[in-house]
């Protein structure tokens, strides 16, 4: 079994590199450009809406690739509203494929992503008596490591049930602010943009003050 567990490893490390190496750059044009991206998507129709889907799904598996970037584009091209349920439920897909993959692979495919040191710096999850609140506040809240969190919960013994709440209800928030300023930013509502710029990075600092005072010591 171990053997079949490793060769399933060695095959998923090929699948992220090329796709890391075919991907990374056309990501990163399309999310800093979505006038760019919208040109895309109205020439591909409805096929390019699973695509753009697909490449958020993607960048939740992927753990180098931000997410912010696509969040904006998303309410740029398709209004706050739908923009925030087509990346929620895109980023939901990614954590729910990542959280199973760990469950199979288990502690070396994190490692592709994470150091040591990045996965021993967690220490909240250690918490199972209150690992549900826990997960769902460091959804809520901006400014928390979600990416390696993302990897780390499949070690756990949450519920996939539970999980897919958590990403669901958890990130919400945080996509629709995103969305609404990419939304402002379509409509060239500029005080709109500098207002979400503003919230968004106030809480992204207050949410890093309480992950890091919260996540300092190991539970009982």
């Amino acid at each position: 079994m171990k053997k079949y567990r490793y060769l399933i490893l060695t095959a998923v490390v090929a699948v992220f590199a090329s796709a890391v190496w075919l991907l990374w750059q056309p990501l990163m044009d399309f999310a800093a450009d979505p006038a760019a991206l919208h040109q895309w998507l109205e020439a591909h129709g409805a096929v390019g809406v699973l695509i753009f889907a697909l490449l958020n799904a993607v960048q939740v598996i992927i753990a180098v690739i931000p997410g912010g970037p696509f969040e904006v584009a998303a309410g740029y091209l398709f209004g706050p509203w739908l923009g925030t349920l087509l990346c929620d439920v895109a980023m939901t897909c990614g954590s729910v494929f990542v959280f199973l993959l760990v469950k199979k692979l288990g502690m070396p495919f994190i490692r592709l992503f994470f150091s040591q040191e990045q996965i021993e710096s967690v220490h909240l999850l250690k918490d199972t008596k209150r690992l549900k609140p826990i997960l769902f506040l460091l959804f809520l809240v901006p400014g928390t490591p979600k990416d390696l969190i993302t990897y780390l919960v499949g070690l756990t013994k949450l519920p996939l049930g539970s999980w897919i709440t958590i990403c669901f209800v958890g990130r919400l928030p945080a996509i629709l602010f995103s969305a609404l300023g990419g939304s402002a930013l379509e409509e060239a509502e500029y005080g709109m943009v500098i207002a979400v710029a503003v919230i968004l990075t106030v809480s992204y600092l207050v949410g890093t003050w309480f992950y890091q005072r919260w996540n300092k010591k190991d539970p009982e």
